[in-house]
């Protein structure tokens, strides 16, 4: 029987990355989307998949254009016949005061973290045809807590969760299973960015308030997305996975 195969948005590094080594280790192929802007190279991924034996393709795209999220889907099928996991994982993450924060801004971070979204499910399902899984990844910032100077990001990875859920019931029928993941804290460039995000030292600072004393590694959330898209979670769908090592239940000091 082949094996599963997988499409993943934004795997240039990061958790996208983590998360093609997690499929290949076991027998998943995988078409690794990669923006062509992004400063990391999508090889090194290709090149961590195969040192572990796996396979995968490099396919840049836009999750802004409907049309090449078309393509980057239709890869799976092209290169090996059957698409059955997506895995929305592109994301960009800017900072800007509620004052600066014009409509432009505004509609631009939208475009790739919640519309960005529903374009990989939506041209995911198109190609699905039997039963499958999908996973859209949010975030604590907008998804449990607020996060000053980050409406916009908050206002995306918050409207992750509807989307998800109102697709987990229209594709139930077909099977198709759809469920977020929820990160924490988690080393990746994107949260060592000290201009939009955290950088190294807030990282480190925000690690002494978890529960399990750090931040996550890609790999840790990595495994939880592979988890749901697997046939182990045949019956979980429409629901929010949190994985912050007990951050967002531990009572306040």
């Amino acid at each position: 029987m082949d094996s599963d195969v997988a499409i993943i948005s934004g795997a240039a590094s990061g958790i996208g990355r983590a998360l093609a080594v997690a499929y290949a280790e076991r027998g998943i192929r995988s078409v690794v989307g990669t923006f062509p802007g992004d400063p990391h190279d999508p090889l090194e991924t290709a090149a961590a998949v195969k040192a572990v034996g796996g396979e995968c393709v490099v396919h840049e795209v836009d999750v802004r254009d409907s049309s090449q999220v078309d393509w980057f889907a239709q890869r799976a099928v092209e290169e090996w016949g059957r698409l059955d996991i997506a895995v929305a994982n592109a994301g960009v993450l800017r900072k800007a005061a509620l004052a600066e924060l014009d409509d432009e801004a505004w509609d631009d971070l939208l475009q790739v973290d919640l519309t960005g979204v529903l374009r990989v499910l939506r041209s995911a399902a198109a190609r699905m045809s039997g039963p499958g899984a999908m996973v859209a990844i949010s975030s604590i910032a907008g998804g449990v807590y607020g996060w000053g100077e980050h409406a916009h990001y908050g206002a995306a990875k918050a409207g992750v969760f509807g989307l998800c859920r109102s697709v987990a019931v229209e594709l139930a029928p077909r099977g198709i299973r759809v469920n977020s993941v929820v990160p924490g804290y988690v080393v990746t460039p994107q949260s060592l960015d000290p201009v939009n995000s955290l950088g190294p030292e807030g990282l480190e600072r925000a690690g002494r308030d978890i529960p399990l004393g750090r931040t996550a590694q890609p790999e840790e959330i990595a495994s939880v997305i592979r988890f749901l898209t697997s046939s182990e979670a045949s019956y979980v769908t429409g629901q929010s996975i949190v994985v912050d090592g007990g951050l967002t239940v531990r009572m306040p000091a």
